[in-house]
């Protein structure tokens, strides 16, 4: 079996409908209700961190977007929604997504990275599960994780996470 090449690129408005498309094809349909979607509400994402992968055919096979977000004063990037089309799972693209998005913000100078998510799953990019923060309900906050970008950026923090323009 040949390993799939793919290219990552930043999300364009013209990849709108296709990115949207791949999340409700990954998501339940009910994802829009979710409490992380109350954070991005009227936010815009950062555009540098919101990728796109397609194949050599030019075929979206992988998407991430990212929203900065607060926790009292402080600033942070909440990673997702990330997808991959379900023909294309298991290739280690979400991986691939994954290492860029946190290369790349903190090439941007973002300090902190937290996402709603699996533990055993994200831990390998290194998140851990983040204490004294809390999401909107409903949200488990098990699935609260966390990564400093720079070392010790989230010691110390604490608060409920907010949209950053309230």
């Amino acid at each position: 079996m040949q390993a799939t090449e793919y290219t990552l690129a930043t999300e364009v408005a013209d990849d709108w409908w296709e990115v949207e498309a791949l999340y409700d094809l990954s998501f339940a349909p009910g994802r829009s209700a979710l409490s992380s979607y109350r954070l991005r509400d009227d936010v815009d994402p950062i555009l540098e961190l919101c990728l796109t992968a397609r194949d050599g055919d030019g075929v979206l096979a992988g998407a991430v977007r990212n929203w900065p977000v607060r926790v009292g004063e402080h600033q942070a990037v909440l990673l997702g929604p990330i997808a991959v089309h379900p023909t294309r799972q298991g290739e280690g693209l979400a991986a691939l997504l994954m290492w860029r998005c946190i290369d790349l913000a903190r090439s941007l100078e973002w300090e902190r990275m937290f996402l709603v998510g699996d533990a055993p799953y994200y831990g390998r990019f290194g998140f851990k599960k983040l204490e004294n923060v809390e999401m909107p309900p409903p949200t488990n906050p098990d699935r609260l994780l966390a990564l400093d970008l720079v070392p010790g950026a989230w010691s110390g923090v604490s608060g409920t996470v907010e949209r950053a323009i309230d």
